[in-house]
C-alpha cells in the first residue's frame, strides 16, 4: 500500500499544507471534445475574474508562492505549475492539448489553484514517498525544462530520487499513451481542506468519465 511521508524539515516550514492523493488503473487517449470543453469553460471561469497580475492573489496559487519563500525559493523565476497554467491561459494563449491524463491534471490544477502532478505509477519504485525539500545539486530532469535546480524546492522522493516538483514533474515518472497505472498528487499548500476534498472529488470524475479508471484509491497526507 502506498504510503506519502512529510520530512520534518517540510513539515516545520509548511505545517498547514495539506496533500491528496489518487491512484487508480486508466487507459489514456487523445484528450475528447467533452474533456476540452471543460477545460475552456474553467480558462472562461478564470478570465472573469483574474488577469495575469491578481492571478497570484488566488488561494492556492498565493500559498504555494509563500511556501517558495519559506523553502528558500524565488516564487517568479521557479513558478509554481499552477501559476504557470493559469498565467498562460489568461494570456490567451491557450494549454496544449497533451493526453487524457495530462489534460485532465492541468483542468484539476487550473479549477483549485493547486499545482497537481500526474504521474505514471509503475515508473516510481517502492510504496514509500517522502516529500521533502531539494538538495544542492540534486540531478533532476523536469519535463520540457532539461536539467532543473530543486535546491530548496518540495520535492517527492521515492527510492530511486526526486520525481515530482510543483514547478515541473520527473520525466522518469511522466505519462504516455501506454500508462495503465496513474498516481494524481494534489499539493493544498493553503491547508484548505474543504477545496482540497472537492478537487479530489474532481479527479475522481474526471478520471471515470474520460480515462475508464477503476480501482480508484485516494487519501489524504
Amino acid at each position: 500500500m502506498l504510503t506519502i511521508i512529510k520530512s520534518p524539515a517540510f513539515s516545520e516550514r509548511c505545517p498547514q499544507f495539506l496533500g491528496g492523493a489518487l491512484t487508480a488503473t486508466v487507459a489514456n487517449s487523445p484528450t475528447s471534445v467533452a474533456l476540452q470543453s471543460e477545460i475552456d469553460a474553467t480558462i472562461d471561469r478564470l478570465l472573469q475574474t483574474y488577469d495575469t497580475t491578481s492571478i497570484k492573489s488566488q488561494a492556492g496559487i498565493a500559498a504555494t508562492r509563500n511556501a517558495y519563500r519559506l523553502f528558500g525559493k524565488d516564487p517568479s523565476r521557479y513558478r509554481p505549475s499552477c501559476e504557470q497554467l493559469a498565467r498562460r491561459a489568461l494570456q490567451g494563449k491557450g494549454l496544449y492539448t497533451i493526453s487524457t491524463l495530462v489534460d485532465l491534471g492541468n483542468l484539476l490544477s487550473l479549477a483549485s489553484g493547486y499545482s497537481v502532478a500526474v504521474l505514471d505509477r509503475s515508473r516510481i519504485t517502492g510504496e514509500t514517498i517522502t516529500l521533502g525539500l531539494g538538495d544542492a545539486n540534486e540531478p533532476y530532469e523536469a519535463i520540457g525544462r532539461g536539467l532543473l535546480n530543486i535546491e530548496h524546492l518540495p520535492v517527492y522522493r521515492d527510492s530511486t530520487g526526486g520525481f515530482a516538483t510543483p514547478t515541473s514533474d520527473n520525466v522518469r515518472t511522466m505519462v504516455s499513451e501506454t500508462t495503465t497505472k496513474v498516481l494524481i498528487l494534489i499539493n493544498a499548500y493553503d491547508g484548505d481542506a474543504d477545496c482540497l476534498s472537492r478537487t479530489m472529488a474532481l479527479a475522481e470524475r474526471l478520471l471515470l468519465s474520460y480515462a475508464a479508471a477503476s480501482d480508484i484509491n485516494h487519501f489524504h497526507y
